[in-house]
């Protein structure tokens, strides 16, 4: 399955009209590299002291951000577009509601990653520590950690990517981070499942928020999926 679910009837990539235009301008290159996916290699490259001081700033930046809220827009690999609000908070914690005329709902919290669909009445329940989403959810963000694996760096003028797979999981799939450097800001991530399908998600409007109620982050099926905003 999809780590942040897609429907599989295509339609036209469409960037809401409220998106600044650096911000377009950022997703409309990161749309364009995701029509040319290459495959991420699974295996880990070695990192030059550039690297090591550049992953220690995306580091320090990442454990600095316990909480925020955005929209996104959600691409696939087929040009399918979704859009929605987003609530993020570390460790552990994710909630993606998406705009209507979409009734799903994604939300991570206490260890499980859950979607539910309730056009095909059907939750799926995933533990966060087996997906790629899990990293960049952990209470401490370490890239360099036994667990976590950097399989490719890529700088580009006022951005960079950094791939990363879960050691003894790469089966499982790879997350890319993609950042602005200046400042330095995540701006969209791309997660590649095991089935090798590409969803990518980009974030705009981001502010920082939190601590939000739990109740944001659970999915109670008998009563449906808690309601929450901020």
């Amino acid at each position: 399955m999809h780590l942040l679910p897609t429907k599989p009837k295509p339609r036209a990539v469409v960037l809401p009209a409220n998106l600044s235009r650096r911000r377009a301008l950022a997703v409309a290159a990161a749309l364009l590299i995701l029509a040319y996916p290459a495959r991420v290699r699974a295996q880990g490259i070695v990192l030059t002291r550039a690297d090591r001081a550049l992953v220690s700033q995306i580091e320090a930046y990442l454990n600095a951000q316990k909480g925020l809220t955005a929209n996104f827009l959600q691409v696939d690999e087929n040009g399918t577009t979704r859009t929605g609000k987003a609530w993020l908070q570390r460790p552990g914690k994710m909630r993606f509601a998406y705009d209507p005329p979409d009734p799903q709902l994604l939300v991570a919290g206490f260890g499980l990653l859950v979607y539910h669909d309730p056009q095909l009445d059907q939750t799926t329940n995933i533990p966060l520590s087996s997906t790629p989403l899990g990293i960049l959810l952990a209470r401490h963000v370490d890239l360099e950690s036994g667990s976590v694996q950097i399989t490719r760096i890529d700088k580009q003028p006022g951005q960079v990517n950094i791939s990363l797979v879960r050691k003894g999981k790469e089966a499982a799939g790879t997350l890319t981070l993609s950042f602005s450097t200046d400042p330095l800001e995540l701006q969209s991530w791309v997660v590649r499942d095991a089935q090798g399908r590409r969803t990518s998600v980009h974030l705009y409007d981001i502010m920082p928020g939190g601590p939000f109620p739990d109740s944001l982050f659970e999915y109670t099926q008998s009563g449906g999926p808690n309601s929450g905003g901020g």
